[in-house]
């Protein structure tokens, strides 16, 4: 058979195999394993373990699993609900302040947890009720909070930067620093959208008081003294003080980013046993399972997504679907347009762990022929991919938000969701526009990439 009807044949099992309901990392393993039974020689099957071993031996990967702990440490305590409720005091006088306050609070969990569902989760349980109780809308709500969750992946340290730096053979810390300006690109444009659609909601709302005379939840004002403001700090200033000596400590140069994410775990584990009593084996044991759980997961997917990688290699599938690529030319926009399109489509099913390591062996070869920055490219993608996590049919974060708040219709959810994916959008718009918004920070901090 050609290399083209293997190629065709492989992505049909692919399909079947992930339409059959089995998981991601079973389905990835089963149909490269029966790939290779059929196309390799016998004695590859001996090695599968190996292969995996070997693509897994990566002192990079070994950050995953402890990044996933600082996160659960942080998101199984009550720091997560104490660093919302000192945004909010803070911001309570701006208009729209409570969604903005999460907004940033999604932003600041994220950049310690590092990852996507748990910020959701953790922000969300607290957030959600708060804003119902004041009168936002369900879908409002829902929205600000899966959207700011997708910050989980875009702002350091994410894991989904992780595995981009790992298969596109890139510096992480130049990637994590890639992330930052587009980061808070987000966080504006949702915070600005916050305030905009608080307006709407409360102009509504005053016209319908006006013309009933019922008072509306979300006309009613929050008040909170000095005092008060201040009170909500000290249990939230160690956090924010660990997220900001694990950044200096990996862009300093002064520890690698798996010492690092040791460094964080430890020290979290040591803030919530000291702020929150958070010490007894029968505290310990949620964070524990919960980081084996969704590491094992994860790792998993990864091992599995490499096998399915290195098989589509040595059959010639991702070198000749990069050679057909390079072969249209297309020019260079078209290319990248055509690319984030499939990039989209795949987040219908697909999560950005695997994703990305499915894809990386066919769309880095082109982009590199067409002289795109690969950084820039990791962060354009991975905003791309955060609309996955927040659009249907997968749509992880909208499926977190209906476990934190099962009484919002599913339908809610998702119309609230809409317009920050038409934000990220515009993002992506911009940085193809000024694609300094990414480049600048790493350039300053490490020096222009070719420099080196």
């Amino acid at each position: 058979m050609t290399v083209f009807g293997i190629g065709v044949s492989y992505g049909l099992a692919t399909l079947i195999a992930m339409f059959s309901g089995m998981p991601i990392a079973f389905a990835l393993g089963a149909v490269a394993v029966v790939f290779m039974a059929i196309y390799m020689p016998s004695a590859s099957l001996d090695t599968v373990t190996q292969n995996v071993y070997e693509e897994m031996a990566s002192i990079t990967l070994l950050s995953i699993p402890l990044f996933i702990l600082k996160g659960a440490a942080i998101g199984k305590s009550r720091a997560g609900q104490d660093l919302y409720s000192a945004l909010h005091a803070w911001l309570h006088r701006v208009p729209g302040g409570l969604g903005v306050a999460n907004v940033f609070a999604c932003a600041l969990f994220a950049a310690m947890a590092g990852s996507s569902p748990a910020t959701c989760s953790a922000i969300g349980s607290a957030g959600i009720p708060e804003m119902r109780k004041r009168g936002y809308s369900g879908g409002f709500a829902a929205g600000i909070i899966a959207a700011g969750g997708t910050l989980g992946i875009l702002l350091p340290p994410s894991i989904t930067m992780i595995l981009f730096a790992v298969a596109a053979e890139k510096s992480l810390g130049r990637l994590f620093l890639a992330g930052i300006g587009p980061g808070l690109l987000l966080v504006t444009l949702f915070g600005l959208y916050a305030v905009f659609r608080f307006r709407k909601e409360y102009a509504a709302a005053r016209a319908a008081c006006d013309a009933t005379g019922q008072d509306a939840a979300i006309l009613q004002r929050d008040e909170f003294t000095m005092a008060e403001r201040f009170s909500a700090l000290p249990r939230v200033l160690p956090f924010v003080l660990l997220l900001t000596g694990v950044m200096i400590a990996l862009y300093g140069g002064y520890a690698t980013p798996s010492e690092t994410a040791g460094l964080g775990g430890l020290l979290a584990l040591a803030l919530i046993a000291v702020i929150y009593s958070v010490w007894r084996p029968s505290d310990l044991s949620p964070i524990l399972r919960s980081t084996i759980r969704e590491s094992t997961m994860l790792m998993m997917i990864i091992g599995m997504s490499l096998l399915y990688s290195y098989v589509m290699s040595y059959l010639h599938i991702s070198q000749s679907a990069a050679e057909a690529i390079v072969a249209m030319h297309l020019p260079r926009w078209e290319l990248l347009f055509a690319i984030l399109v499939m990039v989209i489509m795949l987040g219908f099913f697909l999560p950005p762990v695997s994703i990305i390591l499915m894809t990386a062996p066919i769309i880095l070869p082109p982009l590199r022929a067409a002289n795109f920055d690969i950084i820039w490219f990791g962060i354009v993608m991975t905003i791309v991919m955060e609309m996955g996590l927040i659009h249907p049919p997968v749509g992880l974060n909208i499926f977190v938000i209906r476990n934190v708040a099962p009484d919002i219709p599913l339908s809610e959810v998702i119309w609230g969701t809409l317009p920050f994916v038409l934000l990220m959008m515009f993002a992506v718009l911009l940085l193809c526009l000024v694609p300094e918004i990414s480049t600048w920070l790493p350039d300053i901090v490490m020096g222009p990439e070719g420099s080196r």
